[in-house]
């Protein structure tokens, strides 16, 4: 159910860029979102095909590109991808002392609006907002 409150905040992103750019209709939406995150993907395109009925984003096309989370050890350089949940030590050595990167991200990357008497047709916003 949290994916509602995150949703309203990506069209609320989205629309203030699409006004920006002119109030063209919006295309696409490149989404970033970290592999620790809890976000699921199909609630948040559920919850963005309903509340973005009746705006410059109605029917605008939700890309979601997933960043996984990798382990660092501090010990002896071991580095691999990890998912939830989050081991307490190293895989190769054992040392406690890891670092996690990454993984935690949520963020509109990029806005494709639809501009109708442009002969390009199509232009792109980047966001890097979270």
């Amino acid at each position: 159910m949290h994916e509602l409150p995150v949703t309203q905040g990506i069209l609320s992103v989205v629309l203030e860029a699409a006004e920006q750019a002119g109030g063209y209709p919006v295309r696409r939406i490149d989404l970033v979102i970290g592999t620790l995150s809890s976000i699921v993907d199909d609630s948040v395109q559920f919850y963005f095909d309903a509340l973005s009925a009746g705006t410059l984003a109605q029917g605008a096309q939700l890309s979601f590109r997933r960043v996984p989370a990798t382990l660092t050890c501090w010990a002896c350089g071991y580095q691999a991808q990890v998912i939830a949940p989050l081991p307490d030590c190293c895989a190769a050595c054992g040392s406690p002392h890891i670092l996690i990167q990454d993984g935690m991200e949520f963020y509109v990357e990029a806005i494709e609006v639809k501009e109708p008497n442009d002969a390009r047709s199509d232009c792109e916003i980047n966001s890097h907002q979270q």
